[in-house]
């Protein structure tokens, strides 16, 4: 398309050339008339001859006609197909991203597709969770679709619009917006719409954490602070940091770290990590357990105990956790 795009611009450029410098040659009009000539002769205006024309000027004129007009129509036919193109395009990228949200089941709704929200959304990606992207700027949401992201231009403090994403079978909510008070606004909001939702936000200024802690957020995170504590890290104790980089970006391993729950109706419910033998059996390192009283027990011991409802943080290669998933139950 954008090769014939080109092609027609470029004749019609040459054929309007060619139109002003042949009235300029042959009839002596001035650069203005000759131009004004060309343009109503081409674009079938006709406001009649500027100057009356000699016959070498007609026959010159009729060929501009039989060609420049059959361009011009070409050229116009080409921007109605491009714009009809693009309004039926997004008329059903729009049905399409409507029937894909439909289907949405335990997900992940990332509101705000900036820095820190397209960070949040590539790692989703990476990990192959479902989610959908939602932003007020028509840019963003571009960006994020040629990413090959489900995205949605919407504004996300509304409630229709989190309704409209499925929030109330959604797993978890990422609030990513610009300003503090419309990520509270947006968290107050989704709360009321799931109260089982897990809900991660971003802080801007670190008085900011504790209001949106209250108002229903899980986990808030500031950037600029962690940004400055990840750069201190780093040259007080850069073995520390690249350790922490290794296995929060799996930079160079086919091990990762992940989060498992032990389910009631598990059989290993109620063993001690002795008993279960995962690092034996499964290459996997026990790194800690959140029991059920929000208790974290790091680095447990062997005759630690695991109850239902428990969580193990585990490290270990993808095949491994994922048959330890299966073993203790569903991965949240």
């Amino acid at each position: 398309m954008m090769r014939r795009i080109k092609i027609v611009v470029f004749s019609v450029t040459v054929v309007f050339t060619i139109g002003i410098l042949g009235f300029m040659y042959l009839e002596n009009y001035p650069v203005l008339d000759a131009f004004y000539m060309t343009l109503t002769t081409i674009t079938t205006i006709g406001y009649g001859e500027v100057h009356p024309l000699s016959p070498r000027g007609r026959i010159f004129n009729s060929f501009l006609i039989v060609i420049g007009v059959g361009l011009m129509f070409q050229a116009v036919s080409l921007v109605a197909h491009l714009v009809l193109e693009r309004e039926l395009g997004e008329l059903l990228g729009r049905r399409k991203s409507k029937r894909m949200i439909d289907r949405l089941n335990d997900h992940f709704i990332i509101c705000g597709f900036g820095r820190v929200g397209r960070g949040a959304a590539l790692e989703m990606q990476r990990n192959g969770v479902p989610f959908v992207v939602v932003d007020n700027s028509e840019d963003k949401v571009e960006r994020a679709m040629r990413g090959g992201m489900l995205a949605v231009l919407a504004d996300c403090t509304r409630d229709e619009t989190l309704r409209e994403l499925k929030i109330d079978r959604a797993r978890g909510l990422v609030s990513a917006l610009a300003s503090d008070a419309d990520n509270m606004f947006l968290i107050l909001s989704a709360r009321t719409l799931n109260s089982k939702l897990i809900i991660s936000a971003r802080a801007n200024e670190e008085e900011s954490e504790e209001k949106l802690r209250r108002a229903g957020a899980d986990t808030v995170f500031a950037p600029y602070y962690l940004t400055g504590h990840r750069l201190a890290q780093s040259v007080l104790k850069p073995h520390v940091q690249e350790f922490m980089d290794i296995f929060t970006r799996n930079i160079g391993l086919s091990a990762s770290m992940e989060q498992v729950r032990v389910e009631s109706s598990c059989e290993m419910a109620g063993k001690s990590l002795k008993d279960l033998q995962l690092r034996r059996d499964l290459g996997v390192i026990v790194l800690a357990i959140r029991h059920g009283d929000s208790r974290m027990q790091f680095n447990p011991p062997a005759d630690a105990v695991v109850h239902a409802g428990d969580y193990l943080i585990v490290m270990g290669e993808a095949h491994a956790l994922r048959k330890l998933e299966s073993l203790l139950g569903a991965h949240v």
